[in-house]
């Protein structure tokens, strides 16, 4: 690589022939208040195999060709005028979704205010599994969900990437956390913290919860709908795979069309909660240095740990998102970049 151009993995049309594959690109610049970071590792999330096929289009902007990849681990190797916390050397993590840039790549930019001191006892594979898992499950339960100690929250599809994270962070809030598995997982799942671990296989989830008070939606399809069931009086949805509401497009200053859009994609599911007395909202995590400092913290103590599936070198990167896009692994997919 000469110092002007990096490897990088991207793609260079919205749709499902997306072209995606290896291009030679420029070395990006920091602006004022950001790194440039070489990129160690990336966490991948299914959201990277998303955003290509344009179903986000309204809402995330590009430029193409564009890079893919959300999380990343690495060393800072040049800041901007003004940043302060942060200087050559410094080995980071960060999540960079919704800034316009991508991970995969020897280099990136990252916002001072996305990145945060990697946990000293991760090396940078674990690192780069962190960023988007743990912030998500913060925001949602935390945050938009208020889940308190004595809670009960659901978190289907608990041996996911977000699955494995927010079970943690959960049983660190002090909830009683019920989830879903296939059979081959249901004990793997309980030293993670699950206090009730539920076979989808031999058990429906709606014939054995009840009186939940947050659901975190992790599963598309109707088994959002009959979440909502299992939901008190009062309780919360919080969405991550949709649908999108009219408050999340208001949220983004989204135009008039595009909020009438998701009030109706989001209309029946509205009216669900309304009828059950309960509430629903989409989530898009946003980056956030400062609170994924504050998790480091819980990682530093191993009060919470990542869990990861399977590593790929950067140069099969093709087969890791195949990888994920496939739905079954066990905590994180993880790129390894060369040395």
């Amino acid at each position: 690589m000469n110092t002007k151009t990096m490897k990088a993995w991207t793609f260079k049309r919205y749709g499902k022939l997306p072209d995606a594959g290896f291009d030679d690109v420029d070395i990006p610049s920091p602006g004022a208040n950001e790194m440039l970071v070489k990129v160690c590792a990336v966490g991948l999330n299914p959201i990277d195999n998303m955003i290509p096929t344009g179903i986000f289009r309204p809402v995330l902007r590009f430029q193409l060709p564009a890079i893919q990849g959300s999380d990343l681990s690495g060393i800072v190797t040049a800041v901007g005028k003004d940043v302060t916390r942060f200087r050559p050397g410094d080995a980071v993590f960060a999540s960079i979704f919704d800034t316009g840039n991508g991970s995969l790549a020897e280099f990136a930019v990252v916002s001072e205010g996305a990145a945060a001191l990697k946990p000293a006892n991760l090396d940078f594979l674990q690192a780069a599994s962190l960023p988007m898992v743990s912030l998500t499950a913060w925001q949602a339960l935390a945050e938009r969900a208020g889940l308190r100690s004595g809670q009960k929250v659901f978190i289907p599809a608990g041996s996911g990437g977000i699955g494995t994270l927010a079970i943690q962070l959960a049983k660190q809030m002090g909830a009683t956390v019920a989830t879903t598995t296939s059979t081959g997982n249901v004990e793997w799942l309980k030293p993670l913290g699950a206090d009730q671990v539920i076979d989808y296989k031999k058990q429906a989830f709606t014939d054995v919860l009840a009186e939940v008070d947050v659901v975190l939606g992790t599963i598309r399809g109707e088994a959002m709908e009959k979440a909502i069931a299992i939901l008190r009086p009062g309780g919360k949805i919080v969405s991550l795979v949709g649908p999108l509401d009219a408050a999340f497009a208001r949220a983004r200053g989204l135009n008039v069309l595009l909020t009438l859009v998701f009030a109706f994609m989001s209309r029946r599911i509205m009216r669900l909660a309304k009828k059950r007395g309960v509430s629903y909202s989409f989530l898009f995590v946003r980056p956030d240095g400062e609170r994924l400092s504050k998790i480091g913290s819980l990682l530093e103590t191993e009060q919470i740990k990542p869990v990861i599936d399977r590593v790929f070198p950067f140069a099969e990167t093709r087969q890791a998102l195949a990888y994920l896009a496939e739905g079954h692994a066990k905590g994180k997919v993880v790129v390894r970049m060369p040395d």
